[in-house]
């Protein structure tokens, strides 16, 4: 079984923290014992050695920048003030990316198109579980946008198209595109021709991350793949400073009626209402995570749309995940609790990879 994690910010780590991510998770975190970096991000938990015990062969890999007004320290250096910069700062990450593939073309390759995908799958499938790491596969990257401040004008998205972006989600925080999280407001008229210029092309619409007002609009209005990489469902955890950082039930029937999948985020605090550092990440099991899955899966009366997106490395790290959850090669856990609530196999390999991988062949086969 080849799974999939819907969304980690590789590049981010990687030009902030300098992180390495072909070296393994206690590589990275001895290397950054004693720095500032656990302060601000937390101890690693993504690394090659661990992508490939866990068969993590596919990952949405972001392209992240915020507003300056979220600038969390003097650290926090991918930061923008304007689009201008925006637009720089995700090129960046971009060439990151193109850079890690050609030099680290053994571990890391990009899924640009059907064939792209079909041959890591293939590769993974042939690759036994008990492998050895020296003959393992590489890792599909699928380039994700979030935020859509990185894109100066619509009519540019051939250009991030044809340098790998596959996916887009116009807001993080609100951007000029979209209310985002902690910005509440509808699609601009800018937002509206962003998303006519994305269904041109083909790219498939993230939801995570809208305001509930433009998460509606998009489903209403977007005709392309519609997704949400990674976001938990509000009727389980409420976040006050937030709140719409998490899906509503009727967006998440909206989802589904799309076909789209939703990836369930593994940080502690949109797992558990009110849960702190303080409590210990003891306090938060994968059952809280099992919690979230079957409620989406209840809610909607199949196990069809709901996948994994860890968001590992984006602002959390060892210390705010799930007891036992030690790095992204824990996933099968969520695995075995799905199997113990009464999942079946099927259906747990369809939430750790196999619903991921049906909606990316509708991307790349341009099948909206």
């Amino acid at each position: 079984m080849i799974r999939v994690d819907a969304h980690e910010d590789l590049a981010w780590n990687m030009l902030t923290f300098g992180r390495d991510y072909t070296r393994s998770v206690a590589e990275t975190r001895a290397a950054e014992r004693g720095t500032s970096i656990p302060g601000h991000n937390g101890d690693t938990l993504l690394g090659w050695p661990e992508w490939i015990q866990g068969r993590v062969g596919v990952v949405f890999a972001t392209l992240f920048s915020a507003p300056l007004r979220r600038k969390e320290g003097d650290w926090d250096i991918l930061c923008y003030a304007d689009p201008q910069q925006a637009n720089r700062l995700y090129r960046q990450q971009v060439e990151a990316y193109h850079r890690l593939v050609e030099e680290q073309a053994d571990k890391f390759r990009l899924i640009q198109r059907a064939g792209d995908l079909q041959q890591i799958e293939a590769a993974w499938e042939a690759f036994p579980a008990s492998g050895e790491l020296s003959a393992a596969p590489p890792i599909g990257l699928v380039l994700l946008m979030e935020g859509g401040d990185g894109v100066l004008d619509p009519a540019e998205l051939p250009e991030w198209f044809e340098a790998g972006v596959r996916i887009l989600g116009p807001a993080w925080a609100g951007t000029r595109y979209a209310g985002g999280t902690g910005d509440p407001g509808a699609f601009t008229r800018e937002g509206l021709g962003l998303l006519e210029a994305m269904a041109e092309v083909g790219m498939a619409l993230d939801l995570s991350h809208l305001s509930e007002e433009a998460a509606r609009e998009g489903l209403d209005r977007y005709p392309g793949v519609v997704l949400a990489s990674h976001s938990n469902a509000r009727a389980l955890v409420w976040e006050s400073l937030a709140p719409e950082r998490h899906l509503s039930d009727d967006v998440i029937r909206g989802i589904v009626e799309r076909q789209g999948v939703i990836g369930m985020v593994l940080y502690n605090r949109f797992l558990l209402g009110g849960w702190t550092r303080e409590q210990g990440r003891q306090a938060v099991t994968v059952d809280q995570v099992v919690a979230h899955i079957d409620h989406i899966c209840q809610l909607v009366g199949s196990a069809e749309h709901v996948g994994i997106g860890t968001d590992f490395d984006g602002g959390l790290g060892l210390q705010d995940v799930p007891e036992g959850l030690d790095s992204i090669a824990d996933l099968g856990l969520i695995g075995s609790a799905l199997q113990a609530r009464g999942y079946s196999q099927g259906e747990v390999e369809a939430i750790l990879g196999g619903n991921w991988l049906r909606i990316l062949r509708r991307i790349l086969l341009g099948n909206g």
